[in-house]
């Protein structure tokens, strides 16, 4: 209601689902569900936001982590979610067969009921936030994701209109980028340029630095920044959810027509592609050495940003994909 308020939106309309957690306090909120429901509710100001709470315990182990993501997909998929947006993340290395199974089987579940899945890259670069060895991170590395990095934003201060990006790097945080181990290459991604034979992460990207960010309100009235690839992630939430209100139907899986878009002549208008920085990070052993942006797709930051106006249209007007 504050940042309602201060940022004239209408009200949200807010669910939370405590069917998980069991929470006691389920409308205690974290700065990431903040920071997940504003974004969201900033891009698609018309959207009915659920709030899927897991437990608390859903990071003390790769088990608990899986377990809690792959019920959080099934929930949103049993209410007909059109979209939903994930910002947390594990290196795909930390995860066993049966538990990337599972988690693939809830997505492709939602794939069946229309329901695209977005995913932060996460913030540490070519490796995940335990540290080396390079790897890419879950859910986000599964091909029927939309995986979204990270972007360092340059816009005016007192309009916002757009200058420019680079990749999102602050040193010891950076855009989460490389190949995956545990998925082939898509076929949405066959002939792409600088692709290897592993599933290439990200497919797009958003701003992430905290320096050019965008406000999250709190309760009491303060600010604060939003930050990360869990920023970006509900940012490219909010986008699907206007093309699939503009279209009048849920897309779901996104992948093939973001990337069809991406490949053809509308592309430098409907993403700006970032073409500038790395996502090489500064861990304790030493530099991680990572990847560069580079012209069209790049395991950085993607095919780039959004520019909505352009894009959602695209979207809107675009084939549902077949299932198969």
């Amino acid at each position: 209601a504050v940042f309602d308020r201060r940022f004239g939106l209408p009200p949200a309309s807010l669910r939370v689902l405590n069917s998980i957690a069991h929470s006691a306090r389920p409308y205690l909120a974290g700065t990431e569900e903040v920071e997940d429901a504003e974004m969201v509710h900033t891009i698609a100001p018309g959207a009915t936001l659920d709030i899927v709470l897991v437990p608390h315990d859903a990071t003390a182990s790769s088990a608990n982590f899986a377990s809690a993501i792959t019920r959080a997909i099934q929930a949103g998929a049993a209410r007909h979610a059109a979209v939903i947006s994930i910002s947390a993340s594990g290196g795909e290395h930390l995860f066993t067969r049966a538990e990337v199974a599972g988690m693939n089987a809830a997505l492709g579940q939602a794939r069946q009921q229309h329901v695209t899945i977005v995913a932060a890259s996460g913030d540490t670069g070519p490796i995940s936030d335990q540290g080396p060895p390079r790897q890419v991170s879950l859910p986000a590395a599964d091909p029927l994701v939309l995986a979204v990095g990270g972007t360092t934003l340059d816009a005016t201060w007192t309009a916002g209109a757009y200058r420019g990006e680079m990749a999102w790097n602050e040193g010891t945080e950076a855009s989460g980028g490389g190949f995956s181990t545990r998925f082939a290459r898509p076929a949405y991604q066959h002939g792409i340029a600088r692709i290897g034979a592993g599933r290439g992460v990200p497919d797009v990207a958003a701003n992430a630095d905290s320096g050019t960010a965008m406000a999250l309100a709190v309760s009491g009235g303060g600010l604060l920044a939003a930050q990360g690839t869990s920023a970006a992630a509900p940012l490219w939430a909010g986008v699907i959810a206007l093309a699939d209100q503009q279209a009048g139907w849920h897309f779901g899986f996104v992948n093939p027509a973001i990337y069809a878009i991406a490949r053809g002549p509308a592309y430098h208008r409907a993403f700006h592609d970032v073409v500038t920085g790395d996502n090489s990070v500064i861990w304790p052993t030493g530099v991680i050495t990572g990847y560069l942006a580079g012209p069209g797709w790049d395991p950085v930051t993607g095919w780039g940003s959004p520019n909505a106006q352009y894009l959602v249209p695209l979207l809107a007007r675009s084939r549902p994909p077949r299932l198969r």
